[in-house]
């Protein structure tokens, strides 16, 4: 900065220039004070014409599809499911406005229940803070630390709290009209978690450039594992080898259904089931420094109504009453012990292990590779178009 005093200018001359970066400095305070005070408004507002972005568009590996392209039969039956296209990129864009909120607001010293906070509440506005079945949470916010690979969501009363060194897997889903978008990415703030988070962006990536009609499930585990596998971390002085976590897997979508049927592997497992079209799947990868494996372990957030179990009779009277307000509220959307306290209920524990006993709930616990190991996730959504491929959820992050 230029001190007044050292220029060489008239009283008259200098007495001015304070004013006119005053003048300044008000007008670019008051714009950034605007700014700041912009507030989320549902998504519908900016596309009126309810034509939302579309995701990236890939073709299908395989050559037996090459034909598809160009194919007017193929194109036409896309569009007799256009609606259906309009969901999922509605939810797609909802899902990139919030990642890039979370991502720009995320702290070390947060707290895990005002990240949830934070993400699950831009989401019900960008939804309009629609009825829960209409539009809005796809499933619980996974907020996974380090060891911890998926299914963690904070508990009311946690009070784990975000720490520089962390490594945070952050899940999020938005479903429209039942049509899931699954995506996620893992947040560092110490760069020398780099090559642990390029390793499995790179698998996912690989995943999804090999997914397709016809494409068997078992090739695309092939794929992803050599890429992933082909790197290593250096982590306070020692080095370990990036593990595929070969007990987790991408999955097949269904409405209001998030995992269905056919699940993508990561590793070669010998499922020569393929793909088809009109399906929609998640492809997600995992990547461990410890044993590439993970077990159930620690308080449970994570629930979904079973949808084969929906006509079976709770086992008491507060049993059955919760299992009428989960169909109300969620369906067979997964939800969490937070989710259910937001729509009144409490004192629900006893009933809600009843319902898991019971086989009607199933109960998803946090999955967890060994203590001291750290394990990244990267997740995006795709649509198998008679024509293409959209990567649905694809955005300028990742």
């Amino acid at each position: 900065m230029i001190k007044l005093d050292d220029l060489k200018i008239e009283d008259s001359k200098a007495e001015s220039i304070p004013e006119a970066e005053s003048e300044e400095d008000k007008k670019k305070k008051k714009k950034s004070k605007n700014k700041k005070k912009k507030k989320l408004t549902a998504i519908d507002n900016s596309y009126p014409d309810g034509i939302f972005p579309e995701g990236e568009w890939q073709e299908y590996p395989l050559e037996v599809n090459s034909y598809r392209v160009t194919s007017e039969e193929k194109r036409y039956l896309d569009r007799q499911r256009n609606n259906d296209w309009q969901d999922f990129r509605k939810g797609a864009e909802i899902h990139r406005r919030v990642r890039q909120k979370a991502k720009s607001s995320i702290k070390p010293g947060m707290s895990m229940i005002e990240i949830a906070d934070l993400i699950e509440n831009s989401i019900r506005t960008y939804t309009g803070n629609d009825h829960t079945l209409k539009q809005g949470i796809g499933f619980p916010t996974g907020l996974s630390l380090n060891h911890v690979a998926a299914h963690f969501t904070p508990n009311t009363g946690d009070k784990t709290v975000l720490s520089y060194e962390d490594v945070m897997k952050v899940d999020i889903g938005v479903h429209v009209n039942g049509h899931i978008v699954d995506s996620a990415f893992t947040l560092t703030f110490d760069d020398k978690y780099d090559n642990l988070l390029n390793a499995v962006k790179e698998a996912t990536n690989t995943g999804v450039k090999e997914a397709g009609i016809d494409v068997r499930l078992n090739d695309i585990g092939e794929a992803v594992q050599e890429v992933m596998e082909s790197y290593e971390v250096e982590l306070n002085g020692k080095t370990y080898p990036v593990k595929c976590i070969r007990n987790l897997n991408g999955h097949n979508i269904g409405n209001y259904v998030i995992h269905s049927g056919k699940t993508v592997p990561i590793v070669p497992n010998g499922d020569m089931t393929k793909m088809e079209e009109g399906e929609t799947f998640a492809i997600e990868t995992f990547g461990s420094t410890g044993n590439g494996y993970v077990v159930g372990s620690g308080e449970c957030s994570h629930y979904a109504l079973i949808p084969e179990a929906q006509n079976l009779k709770a086992p008491t009277d507060r049993s059955k009453s919760l299992m009428e307000s989960i169909k109300t509220n969620f369906g067979t959307l997964p939800w969490c012990r937070r989710y259910l306290e937001r729509t009144g209920e409490d004192k629900y524990l006893l009933a809600l292990n009843q319902l898991v006993r019971a086989g009607i709930v199933e109960d998803y616990p946090p999955i967890v590779d060994i203590k001291g190991s750290y394990t990244a996730q990267f997740e995006h959504t795709i649509l198998l178009h008679p024509h293409k491929k959209e990567v649905v959820s694809r955005g300028e992050d990742f």
